[in-house]
């Protein structure tokens, strides 16, 4: 499966952006989608996930109440809406896919269980 993380910017603290992930090559409705952030120095962190069926989304804790994912399945594509921007949300952010569409809750957040990852779009915040 390929996987184009798109959406990314420099924005003002406040601010809001809308990341989309676009991927081909499978059924893409079996497929369960995460996005997960990697800042200079820090290891890769969940931010949020949603089922194939896309009526299952977990958040990290950090970003709750603040970005909501969905996802149209016509278009083979998922999205992060990011609203409230802080300086700490900067980072490269990243799609993944993984061949499980089950995946809900807590298992979301797990990075071992997707299986392909996309190339990652930067996101800064400037305060």
């Amino acid at each position: 499966v390929q996987l184009q993380a798109s959406g990314g910017g420099l924005v003002q603290a406040g601010g809001s952006l809308r990341l989309s992930c676009a991927a081909s090559g499978r059924i893409f409705s079996r497929c369960s989608v995460g996005w997960f952030l990697q800042a200079p120095g820090q290891e890769r962190e969940f931010v949020a996930g949603i089922n194939g069926r896309g009526d299952s989304t977990y958040n990290s804790d950090s970003v709750k109440g603040r970005f909501t994912i969905s996802r149209d399945n016509a278009k083979n594509t998922v999205f992060l809406q990011m609203n409230d921007l802080k300086p700490e949300d900067t980072a490269v952010y990243y799609c993944a896919v993984s061949d499980n569409g089950y995946l809900s809750g807590i298992f979301q957040s797990r990075p071992d269980l997707y299986h392909h990852w996309g190339q990652g779009t930067q996101v800064t915040v400037s305060s």
